[in-house]
């Protein structure tokens, strides 16, 4: 491409879901429904476990993690469909820098989760002495810092890119292959930070979670008690499902060929960023009898009476 075709970019249009017309309104109407419930559900849990002293245990406080982050990623990324569709350079990068640093964080998060039901299944009677204030808390805090560290690299990286295509990113928001697309700058060296944080932060916190699995599931099966059993598989099925869920969505994500186009790819995007953070408290509250019986606790008479009457 020849000089003269490269652009100093100011500022970026975000293209959107689809550049139909006749689907701009059915789209911001379902992106909007969607976000409501996202953050309404999260919303939900979150307070939950604030006010229940039930919930006042490490596996909550995890979850309760979660739900503050499901909330921020999906506005950090959907707030552009619902308003104007054009974003400033460094906003770009600042709404980068979140979503990554959100993806870090949650599967550190699912990480640290899975440890915490490892030692649950497998050392019931020391579970309290071993997951007290003073290991959750940390480990939480830690989640959090890493995943904000470990994305300034990839960051510092594009901002230094002085050239683009063109400032029409075709995405819901800046994300960091669509904004690759359009770039002419040599992307080499962010290509090969990308791989080693991608080995750091997302293939050894699955391989730890798979481990933790292996040795939950090998206790489980060893269980003479069916009972016991099936109490031990429910303490983690909300969690199991939600990892399950998180990591299919990201897999097919990142893992699909190069030579998926970026539509396919805004497809894929719009289900890791809206849907699952929309399931996940409903997961969570479907599948788990805790939250089920705080729901019912807190919710005024009137409405579980309507509800006793539904069922």
């Amino acid at each position: 491409m020849s000089p003269a075709n490269h652009t100093a970019v100011t500022y970026f249009i975000i293209r959107g879901i689809s550049d139909l017309p006749e689907l701009q309104l059915p789209i911001f109407l379902l992106v909007l429904h969607i976000y409501i419930i996202t953050v309404g559900g999260n919303t939900t849990i979150l307070l939950l476990v604030c006010l229940d002293r039930y919930l006042h245990t490490p596996m909550y406080f995890f979850l309760s993690n979660l739900s503050v982050l499901d909330t921020s990623s999906t506005t950090i990324t959907l707030h552009k469909i619902l308003v104007k569709n054009t974003i400033s350079f460094p906003l770009c990068m600042l709404q980068l820098y979140c979503f990554m640093s959100f993806v870090g964080i949650e599967i550190l998060l699912l990480t640290a989760m899975s440890y915490d039901r490892y030692v649950a299944i497998c050392y019931p009677l020391r579970y309290q002495i071993i997951m007290d204030g003073h290991v959750y808390v940390p480990l939480a805090t830690i989640c959090w810092v890493l995943g904000f560290v470990e994305t300034i690299p990839c960051i510092c990286i594009y901002t230094g890119f002085s050239c683009f295509k063109t400032n029409v990113v075709n995405h819901f928001f800046c994300d960091l292959n669509a904004l690759m697309e359009i770039s002419c700058s040599n992307t080499k060296v962010l290509k090969n930070v990308i791989l080693y944080e991608s080995i750091f932060s997302g293939f050894i916190p699955f391989l730890l979670t798979c481990v933790s699995y292996t040795y939950i599931i090998k206790t489980i099966l060893g269980m003479h008690s069916k009972d016991g059993r099936r109490k031990a598989f429910y303490t983690c099925a909300s969690h199991l499902t939600i990892v399950a869920l998180f990591y299919v969505t990201l897999f097919f994500l990142y893992l699909k060929p190069r030579s998926s186009s970026l539509d396919s790819e805004k497809l894929l995007s719009l289900l890791y960023t809206v849907v699952v953070p929309m399931l996940n408290p409903l997961i969570y509250s479907l599948k788990n009898k805790d939250v089920k019986s705080a729901l019912r606790h807190r919710l005024p008479k009137s409405k579980m009476s309507m509800l006793g009457h539904h069922r």
